[in-house]
């Protein structure tokens, strides 16, 4: 048989052979139905067409990120392959346990997801696998943390973290005079470091001197709204004098740490925590990296090994959480991929140009700028003397389609009523703005920000009185439709990744 009609033979049989298949299904389906078994077509139904309630608010919040412009620091927009994992099969899966030791059979493939997810992300990172290794169950970074502490501290253990009002992160121990607010400051003892008062910048030396009196069995190198590169040589060596672990929590900066244009954790860390979806573009999720293989020689010749691998491992699992959500796990491989495209490194250079541009414009318009500046994806902004504060100034921003969130600054008593607001590029960037569409959003702020203190003269300084003017006011109301309306022209010429319509 001539080469042209065996192919075609293949296609004809192929084609019969999906036929069929298809007849079968339908078959199939149409003899449960006519059983009375309706749940194979309730559970093929679209959510269109089965929740439409459910349907249109997601729609609603679809039509608000894209008419909006989105700078909370710590939120980004994933990419559509990230999406589809997360939207798979994996999700129905349980595998409680570590690939190769699981408590589930049926794992062969999830075995194989997860750790190609362990080696991409240890690609990313640019870490060799004899001396690191990954855990990628944890469901996000606050989980994350607490196995951390967990593996490595014992209960009512001491770790010092960077303040909240500071910059710092609940997670890192945060607690007031009178309450102890995180978790880790339930379990754990907490003594928190601060920045200079006038510089904004973190106090290495005030760290030092604190640490010898506290003594921690863990330092944290981690923020949540500090604006410049941490110093890892400088904690390693508080660290060191004080027999403590160095563990860097690099959730916000993960993606510009990949991308190498920001100093590195691993350098000089033992064990190194992140989310995946701030700046490194994935699903909701967290990995925990940690040191393995030799760590030194005794005195008597004899290798010591680090001992993170197996705590971590089992901290996670069964410690604190059950089965891992194997979806995000093949979302957290596929985003690991994408962290290493030189397209990715671009968008992180372009991140920090963005932010940087953004401090510049607020700077000119006479804001300041806590540090004076930024090293990274995010600025903060500090009200104080302005008669504004950081929740006024985040509601403001939500009523003409811009989303920032009120943040503490600096000597700051209170979380609840911050002076400071917070600002990222990260999700403007992913949507392709660049630094002249940046200059138009720090114009943007500076109008609704100047709304804002029109609003105060006429509400006086109580926040439910502000709210009031700011909806019921006829000409306030018509100022910040106007202004809305720009933002959202604005807005819907930059297109979001993944899915058009769901």
């Amino acid at each position: 048989m001539p080469l042209s009609l065996k192919f075609v033979s293949k296609v004809l049989f192929r084609e019969r052979t999906i036929t069929s298949f298809r007849h079968l299904l339908h078959a199939t389906t149409v003899r449960m139905v006519s059983n009375g078994d309706t749940s194979f077509k309730l559970m093929n139904t679209t959510l269109q067409e089965s929740d439409p309630e459910l349907f249109a608010l997601i729609q609603k919040e679809k039509k608000r990120q894209t008419n909006g412009l989105e700078m909370i620091a710590s939120e980004n927009f994933t990419s559509l392959s990230v999406l589809q994992c997360l939207s798979t099969c994996l999700h129905n899966k349980y595998s409680e346990g570590l690939p190769g030791a699981r408590y589930y059979g049926g794992n062969e493939y999830i075995d194989q997801i997860e750790i190609l997810a362990q080696k991409r992300a240890l690609a990313a990172f640019n870490l060799n696998p004899e001396e690191w290794g990954v855990n990628v169950q944890p469901y996000s970074g606050s989980p994350a943390n607490l196995a951390v502490y967990t593996a490595v501290v014992e209960p009512h253990g001491r770790i010092m973290g960077l303040d909240l009002p500071d910059g710092g992160h609940l997670t890192h121990g945060y607690r007031t005079a009178t309450k102890r607010i995180s978790s880790t400051s339930i379990f754990f003892e907490s003594m928190p470091y601060k920045v200079h008062p006038e510089t904004g910048i973190i106090d290495y030396d005030e760290l030092e001197r604190t640490a010898k009196l506290f003594k921690p069995t863990l330092i944290i190198a981690g923020i949540s709204c500090y604006s410049r590169c941490l110093d890892y040589k400088r904690f390693r060596d508080i660290a060191d004098q004080n027999g403590a672990i160095l563990f860097s929590d690099m959730a916000h900066v993960s993606g510009l740490v990949a991308a190498g244009v920001i100093p590195s954790p691993f350098d000089y860390s033992d064990i190194v925590s992140t989310t995946t979806h701030k700046t490194l573009r994935g699903p909701r999720a967290g990995m925990i990296f940690f040191r393995k293989g030799v760590k030194g020689v005794n005195a008597k010749g004899e290798k010591i090994y680090y001992d993170y691998e197996n705590k971590i491992n089992q901290a996670v699992f069964p410690g604190l959480q059950g089965g891992p959500h194997n979806h995000a796990i093949g979302a957290i491989a596929t985003a690991m991929l994408q962290a290493q495209q030189p397209e990715f490194v671009q968008y992180q250079k372009q991140v920090i140009l963005n932010a940087k541009r953004l401090a510049e414009g607020l700077t000119k318009r006479g804001y300041k700028i806590v540090t004076g500046g930024t090293d990274v994806h995010l600025i903060l902004v500090d009200f104080r003397g302005t008669g504004v504060t950081g929740g006024k100034a985040e509601k403001i921003l939500d009523a003409v389609s811009i989303a920032g969130n009120k943040n503490t600054v600096p000597g700051d008593k209170s979380a609840f009523n911050p002076s400071g607001l917070r600002l990222g590029t990260p999700a403007l960037t992913t949507r392709g703005l660049k630094e002249d569409d940046i200059d138009q959003v720090a114009a943007f702020i500076d109008e609704a920000i100047k709304l804002a203190k029109e609003i105060q003269v006429i509400s006086g300084p109580k926040l439910v009185d502000y709210n009031r003017v700011l909806e019921n006011d006829p000409a306030i109301v018509a100022k910040v439709s106007q202004l809305r309306e720009r933002v959202e022209n604005f807005s819907k010429d930059f297109p979001l990744p993944g899915y058009v319509d769901y």
